[in-house]
């Protein structure tokens, strides 16, 4: 929270306003749509968040993957290669047509720009928020969000707004199907079975995430996102042609330059525990937008859908060896549920949690 340390009554008072701001359900736009010229002290982020916002000078360019290359060997290796150094790469000819992308952004903006968010009835699987744990946070970023679990048990589908609804339901089988690829590729760059992850049931819990970034008056105060790392298994983003996504490399940040059609996917922190350090999940954050068209980013997350009190994850035992021992102790899914997640900001959460220190490479 913001106000850690203050007095108690500046405390109450930042979290009424925290409060009448995520139950108006105004969001970012409408306080805009209201016509406010500065952001309120809600959204006003510390100081330590805020330095060295500007990307890297140097030329930096995270890796670009051509599905389409008929040389399945070096799409592999191209694969290996960006994960155990970036953790980040682009995908572009993943058979996803291109006007399926553009209807796709199109209709997830709609959804935003509708007004009267609060005659919606939000819940666990579908919800319209600005953080994810608004009360814990250090600050409110300035985006919308909508997230809807889409498996692996679904809505009911008037639960989803209706502006996007088709397609975002579309979206998600066009993810799950680009997952499936990937996964097969990446396992094949560990040196493991193609169907290993699927057979870990990291394809069945799916959760979509649609950020929408509108004009920030003062966006040298904000974040869109916090630096963070993602916790779950990979991510698979689509983002319109407005920049502000930076990714950590080489202790600089670097832009994420927008490629029309191009899907961005990333390491989260429990495929780093399987590959067992191999595959790198790194720190990434979205500036507040100086510009007046809004960025939209629409984020698919995969995570293993066993969730049982005898569903053991861990390195994959078939990497391991006396000169390559395990990095992390085996856990379930339940250790991680009962942790929780406090805000939008935590950095190599899971990865800390089940780290075995003696074997930290």
């Amino acid at each position: 929270m913001a106000v850690v340390g203050a007095p108690l009554e500046m405390e109450s008072e930042w979290v009424k306003e925290v409060k009448e701001y995520d139950e108006s359900k105004l969001g970012v736009k409408g306080l805009l749509d209201l016509g406010v010229s500065s952001i309120p002290r809600i959204f006003i982020h510390p100081p330590e968040d805020l330095v060295d916002l500007k990307p890297s000078s140097k030329s930096f360019d995270i890796p670009v993957i051509d599905l389409s290359i008929n040389d399945r060997a070096k799409v592999v290796h191209q694969i290996k290669e960006a994960f155990s150094t970036w953790g980040f790469f682009q995908v572009i000819n993943h058979g996803i047509p291109i006007q399926v992308i553009e209807e796709t952004i199109k209709a997830f903006k709609a959804f935003h720009e509708e007004p009267m968010k609060d005659q919606y009835v939000w819940d666990e699987k579908v919800s319209y928020y600005s953080n994810f744990n608004i009360f814990w946070s250090k600050a409110v970023n300035w985006k919308d969000s909508l997230r809807v679990f889409t498996s692996p048990n679904p809505p009911e589908i008037e639960t989803i707004p209706s502006a996007c609804r088709k397609e975002l339901m579309a979206w998600d089988e066009y993810m799950k199907r680009l997952c499936e690829t990937l996964m097969e590729l990446m396992c094949e760059g560990l040196g493991v079975n193609s169907n290993r992850l699927k057979e870990l049931s990291c394809l069945e819990m799916r959760k979509f995430v649609c950020h929408y970034y509108p004009y920030c008056p003062q966006p040298d105060l904000t974040m869109g996102l916090p630096t963070h790392t993602d916790r779950g298994v990979l991510t698979l983003l689509l983002q319109n042609e407005m920049s502000g996504l930076q990714v950590k490399y080489d202790d600089e940040w670097v832009e994420v330059k927008p490629i029309h059609g191009a899907i961005i996917v990333n390491v989260g922190d429990l495929l780093q525990i399987f590959s067992n350090d191999q595959f790198q999940s790194v720190e990434h954050r979205v500036l507040a937008n100086p510009c007046k068209e809004p960025r939209i980013s629409a984020a698919t997350i995969f995570n293993p859908g066993k969730r049982g009190e005898s569903d053991y994850y861990g390195p994959f035992p078939e990497m391991l060896s006396q000169e390559n021992p395990a990095c992390y102790r085996d856990f379930i899914i339940p250790e991680i549920l009962k942790q929780g997640q406090t805000d939008d900001s935590s950095s190599k959460a899971i990865v800390d949690l089940f780290k075995l220190k003696e074997n930290a490479k």
